[in-house]
């Protein structure tokens, strides 16, 4: 099975999107990413617009349900259809939050995940199976998070590390992401970042958020990203390489034409920095 490589700066597939992107992709827009649990099994006109643009375009699968942190047990039947609809649609990258947001059913929430060893050891191993039966490495997104876990011993740096490390997976690096997090538990976010095994990102995200007090940042996804978060994906461009980037837009979703502008401005940094690349951890099946 041939899949397509991601590249570039890309844009989430909205519905409300759609119409006007089946007359016009805009050129700054060089893939798209969807949550696999809003398309797979969809049928008529919905499957046939998805269908229209996995045959264009690269596309990414980000993940909203696996809860890879969670208490219950992995829902391997879920990952079956998940690797079927990513060989039917040729999606050669599956990212996943690291947290949880489930516990007897669904939370509706990303909740963090304590920062222990033992946690680190039951995540890893979920990942793990997870990768086996995907036949693909996936990658893990960095999560923000508003309350420290009184039961951690190790920081949350050390624990992504830490994970990445023991599952042997890839790293979804989310800026605003960062950022957010820096504000809430008072650490530079630039140190932060440089800290980190660049060699495992394989994805990025950059996102707005909405300012609730001075030291609180809430991660919504629905607003224009600021200049803080577009500096520390400059940095990381210029610290790590230049890598796939998707502009987050959840809420408060403007018109394309605004949108696009944002996208413009990832490429416009891509290009500055370098023609965008793969990691040297290409998203290649397992084995």
């Amino acid at each position: 099975m041939n899949t397509k490589r991601i590249y570039g700066a890309g844009l989430g597939l909205r519905r409300e999107l759609i119409p006007e992107l089946k007359t016009h992709v805009p050129s700054a827009i060089d893939f798209f990413e969807i949550a696999p649990e809003n398309w797979i099994d969809l049928g008529g006109a919905t499957g046939r617009d998805l269908r229209q643009f996995s045959e264009r375009f690269p596309i990414v699968c980000h993940g909203l349900s696996l809860s890879l942190g969670g208490p219950a047990p992995l829902d391997e039947m879920f990952l079956k259809r998940v690797k079927s609809f990513l060989d039917q649609h040729r999606i050669p990258l599956y990212t996943e939050h690291l947290s949880y947001c489930s516990d007897d059913g669904h939370l509706y929430d990303l909740l963090p995940i304590p920062f222990t060893q033992e946690a680190v050891h039951y995540v890893a191993a979920r990942i793990r199976r997870t990768q086996d039966i995907l036949e693909r490495r996936i990658a893990v997104e960095n999560a923000s998070y508003y309350v420290g876990s009184p039961v951690a011993d190790m920081s949350e740096l050390e624990f992504i590390s830490a994970v990445l490390e023991e599952a042997d997976c890839l790293l979804h690096l989310d800026v605003n992401n960062i950022y957010v997090n820096s504000v809430n538990h008072k650490y530079d976010p630039v140190t932060f970042l440089h800290a980190l095994p660049g060699e495992r990102i394989a994805y990025i995200h950059t996102a707005g958020h909405f300012v609730e007090a001075e030291d609180l940042i809430v991660d919504t996804h629905g607003a224009d990203v600021i200049d803080p978060v577009w500096d520390l994906l400059e940095e990381t461009y210029q610290s790590f390489g230049v890598f796939p980037t998707l502009l987050e837009r959840d809420f408060n979703i403007p018109p394309l034409q605004e949108l696009v502008k944002e996208v413009e401005h990832i490429a416009q940094l891509q290009q500055r920095f370098s023609q965008p690349r793969y990691s040297k951890n290409e998203h290649a099946k397992k084995g």
